[in-house]
């Protein structure tokens, strides 16, 4: 496959995809489980592209920067494409059954969420490739909302009314964060006159202007990627929508406007970034990381506990900020990406585990799971080995993600990050064991509960597994990394030398 071909697949194929669900919805699982097929290829073959040739670039309608749109997948783009396309394959197939009729919904309930699901969905899937595949601030900003309007939206198809209180409430948390990320981009261009990443990062330099700018982009991506403290958004939107949006929101979404802090502060504003600055915005990702795992060892429900979690574990990826914020950073680039693609997997299987035990029980009370080990044991073999990534205990890629930031930590001497990455790990320890520990409780007692659909359990679990995999797929996803990567340096392994 060109370069060319694989670029173009990865949006077009969604998207006119999405386009066809919502003209023909008796057809949308059909349809969703085609552009599955083919988008997932695509986001193979670009990865072997970018991994063996370098960054791909085109330039759309042969206009190039700064009047035309660049499409550009570096190491980073070509990443996230492979996390979103394993996600979306894995939701497709969980999904097709999850909204059948005979999932415990109502015909007319179940025929409502088939007609809008897969259409979303895809429409969902294909903002996120555009997000990943853009090379200027103004198609961020475009992407974003697109994948924004389509994510409220699938919040809203569960029905009830928490679930519709939660989705205008992310609306407007989205709609103010769009409206201050789109002030930081008026600025740049008012004094640069142009939105292209490369240009910008030749451009820019440390002031008012710029440093304004940053300051409003940044307090807009925060509040969409719900970090603390501006995640109050997230919990209710995850735990009220259905189990496979769930996973899309947690997995997926909230990466978009993580995705976009990255290239800002490491490539456009490469220049006009502080390492003070650096350092607070690491001080929220700790924060979120305490705040958020302790808030979900006290949750009463297991999809509550999940989104709190989600919190907690987005609070590692902005240790990349003050760990990486020096050119040998790699370690702490390569750590904190690893990590990302085994939250998505991790945490996908999770909620794709809610789901299954709300299907089989009709609940999710933590309190109330013992005696269903028996009755559903891939979903408790998944929520263990889910569980063992977001730890960070070996062999899995949380493991791995943070191995590399504990030793980038310690390289250099930034001792502080080391005690939080530890305590969450140990809180996140406390959470998933009280989960277990309900489940196997009064095990040989009969449950009434009704087993859950097989492709529903085993696609849950093969996700987990995936998630545990990934740490012994050697350095290739390192390699992958290094393409484009705005930090260098090698890949420590054992802590500062003598």
């Amino acid at each position: 496959m060109t370069p060319y071909a694989a670029l173009a697949t990865l949006i077009l194929a969604p998207l006119a995809g999405a386009a066809l669900a919502f003209a023909l919805p008796r057809l949308g699982r059909w349809l969703a489980f085609i552009v599955a097929g083919v988008t997932g290829w695509s986001a193979v073959a670009l990865a072997r592209l970018v991994h063996d040739t370098g960054t791909v670039q085109h330039l759309v309608s042969g206009w190039g920067a700064p009047l035309g749109i660049d499409l550009r997948a570096d190491g980073l783009a070509a990443l996230l494409l492979l996390v979103t396309a394993g996600v979306c394959v894995a939701v497709a197939l969980y999904a097709q059954r999850y909204f059948a009729p005979t999932a415990g919904h109502a015909d007319a309930d179940a025929t409502h969420r088939q007609k809008f699901f897969w259409p979303l969905f895809l429409f969902l899937w294909a903002a996120l490739n555009a997000l990943f595949l853009s090379a200027d601030i103004f198609n961020f900003y475009v992407t974003l909302e697109l994948l924004g309007f389509a994510a409220v939206t699938l919040v809203a198809l569960a029905g009830g009314r928490a679930a519709l209180n939660a989705a205008l409430r992310y609306l407007f948390v989205s709609l103010a964060g769009s409206l201050f990320y789109l002030m930081g981009v008026a600025l740049v261009y008012g004094a640069h006159s142009t939105v292209d990443l490369t240009l910008l990062a030749q451009q820019l330099q440390p002031g008012p202007v710029s440093w304004t700018a940053l300051a409003l982009m940044t307090a807009g991506l925060m509040m969409k990627a719900a970090v603390f403290p501006m995640h109050f958004w997230l919990p209710p939107a995850h735990a009220n929508a259905p189990a496979p949006v769930s996973a899309l929101l947690s997995a997926l979404v909230v990466k978009g406007a993580f995705y976009i802090l990255l290239r800002l502060w490491f490539e456009a504003f490469g220049q006009v970034v502080t390492p003070a600055a650096a350092q607070w915005l690491g001080a929220f990702g700790a924060a979120a990381i305490l705040w958020g795992s302790t808030l979900a060892l006290f949750q009463a429900r297991l999809k509550l506990l999940i989104a709190y979690s989600t919190v907690a574990q987005l609070g590692y990826l902005f240790l990349v900020f003050p760990l990486a914020a020096n050119t040998e950073g790699f370690n702490a680039w390569g750590g904190a990406l690893i990590f990302l693609a085994a939250h998505a997997c991790a945490k996908t299987a999770m909620f794709l585990a809610a789901g299954n035990l709300m299907h089989a029980a009709g609940h999710d009370r933590i309190k109330d799971l013992g005696g269903l080990a028996p009755v559903l044991p891939l979903t408790a073999t998944t929520i263990a080995l889910a569980g063992v990534s977001l730890m960070g205990l070996p062999p899995s890629s949380g493991f791995v993600g943070k191995w590399l930031l504990l030793n980038a930590a310690l390289i250099q001497n930034q001792w502080w990050w080391v005690a939080v990455i530890i305590a969450g790990g140990l809180l996140a320890a406390a959470y998933v064991g009280r989960v277990m520990i309900c489940f196997f409780t009064n095990a040989d007692q009969p449950s009434h509960a009704t087993p859950a659909p097989a492709v529903m359990e085993w696609t849950a679990l093969g996700l987990a597994v995936l998630a545990v995999m990934l740490g012994l797929a050697g350095s290739w996803p390192l390699e992958l990394l290094r393409v484009g990567a705005p930090v260098t340096g090698p890949v420590l392994m054992g802590g500062p030398g003598p």
